[in-house]
């Protein structure tokens, strides 16, 4: 299992992966992370036909001083795109107030293929008459790698 965090806070534009440092690192191999970076590559080196992860994020959140209290959300992405299974939302109450939000994801890779997961702050619904909050603060973030299979 390899563990990854970020503990001070950041503020996470929207569309946009949170960071993550070096805490526990894949000693095999199968994950790779370039520190202060938001992007992860799980590889299938397998004698299987696929490699399977299991993902777990963990965080604070919180909407910055100037922001409408409401919805935010955070979730998985997969080679750029939401894992839809993987989205959580959290409605604020009020700004500048940290609330607990967490997400998990099951991936599998394709023997010999690669793949890019990160944690994204998105758009916490499909409705084009409201506005997802620009920018979402993000604190004691961690985020749990586990090859299953």
């Amino acid at each position: 299992m390899a563990e990854y965090v970020y503990v001070e806070e950041q503020a996470v534009a929207l569309n946009a992966p949170l960071i993550f440092r070096n805490s526990i690192p894949c000693n095999k191999g199968y994950v790779y992370h370039a520190n202060e970076t938001g992007i992860f590559t799980l590889r299938g080196a397998t004698q299987n036909c696929f490699a399977r992860y299991e993902l777990e994020f963990v965080g604070n959140v919180a909407l910055p001083e100037g922001g409408t209290a409401g919805p935010v959300a955070i979730a998985f992405t997969l080679n750029g795109e939401t894992i839809p299974a993987s989205l959580s939302i959290n409605t604020l109450a009020a700004v500048e107030e940290y609330e607990n939000i967490s997400s998990i994801a099951t991936v599998d890779v394709p023997r010999g293929c690669c793949f890019s997961v990160a944690v994204r702050h998105v758009d916490a619904d499909a409705d084009p008459t409201t506005t997802p909050a620009p920018v979402l603060n993000v604190q004691n973030a961690t985020l749990r790698i586990k090859r299953t299979a």
